[in-house]
């Protein structure tokens, strides 16, 4: 008698029936596994600052460095992956010689919302090989896990968006299927607000948006915002440069990155400004860049706007 296929499968099922490389379908199980241990460690452990800096010269909470060492213990024991490289240690770390796959990983981005117990989540790019020299495009998988009043995992293989919820067993199920953005902007997320004082076009936008209506929604944390997006079918979020940071401050390949190929295969759009976030170049680990995300159209519009 053949298997049922259950009303609400499994992260794994899913995988498997969609016919997931074998090597990524593990891989991102592993992936899943250590979001599990961060959902644990959110709820259990201390966050309180851990006397060290990330490579942004940022304080890092003991969280921080706990989400990090669960991620490198998950990917060492995948034994699928060669390297990684980590938004808290700045560094490439080798960790299986011949084995096939690159990661590069926020393992807590909006920690500071922590004492705040707002949501916040972890940020997945996965490579074939060295993502030096290649552009998010190239990305086989991208996920994220967002750990609020449910811990829900996202994750695309370029074969559409898909969000699971992690039930009380500790088991992802799946949640929706095929998730879309429109063109409908009700809502907007503007980061780095600071830059409406030295970048007039970035005011301009701001009151546009004012002027139309469209809701705020804007936690300071980019997992949240770009979730909340996702879920309701549109929106935008931004985070241009300014004088402080001049290229804006989100990394390409650890958080803008796997948000563009996520947000894209999902139908929306990014930009720096100028182009797809998907189609610029990883020259270094840490390179900045501007990002506008969200409803196609409104990208576009904004991009318009911001341009020289």
């Amino acid at each position: 008698m053949p298997c049922k296929n259950p009303e609400r499968p499994s992260l794994n099922s899913h995988l498997f029936h969609a016919e997931t490389e074998t090597e990524v379908r593990h891989l991102l199980n592993d992936i899943a596994r250590a979001g599990k241990y961060i959902h644990y460690a959110l709820q259990t452990s201390d966050t309180g600052l851990a006397g060290s800096q990330n490579t942004s010269g940022e304080e890092q909470l003991k969280l921080d460095v706990i989400s990090n060492n669960i991620v490198e213990e998950e990917l060492c024991e995948s034994h699928l992956v060669y390297a990684y490289a980590s938004e808290e240690k700045g560094a490439i770390e080798p960790l299986r010689d011949g084995a096939p796959f690159f990661v590069a990983f926020d393992p807590l981005d909006g920690s500071s919302l922590v004492d705040a117990n707002l949501s916040i989540g972890s940020i997945f790019g996965i490579y074939r090989g060295d993502p030096m020299g290649k552009t998010p495009r190239e990305q086989v998988a991208a996920l994220y896990l967002v750990y609020g009043p449910r811990t829900i995992l996202v994750y695309s293989t370029g074969k559409g968006v898909h969000a699971f919820y992690l039930n009380d067993v500790g088991e992802f199920l799946l949640l929706e299927k095929d998730l879309t953005i429109g063109d409908t902007v009700k809502t907007y997320a503007p980061g780095n607000l600071r830059a409406v004082t030295d970048t007039p076009a970035y005011r301009k936008v701001m009151e546009s948006w004012l002027d139309e209506g469209i809701t705020l929604r804007y936690s300071g944390g980019m997992v949240p915002d770009i979730h909340h997006i996702l879920i309701k079918g549109g929106g935008i979020f931004t985070n241009i440069g300014g004088n402080k940071y001049p290229q804006g401050k989100l990394r390409l390949l650890y958080e803008c990155g796997p948000f563009a190929y996520i947000v894209e295969q999902a139908g929306g759009g990014s930009s720096n400004g100028e182009r797809s976030i998907l189609d610029i170049t990883i020259t270094e680990l840490d390179q900045r860049t501007p990002i506008i995300i969200g409803s196609k159209k409104e990208v576009n519009r904004v991009a318009k706007v911001l341009k020289p």
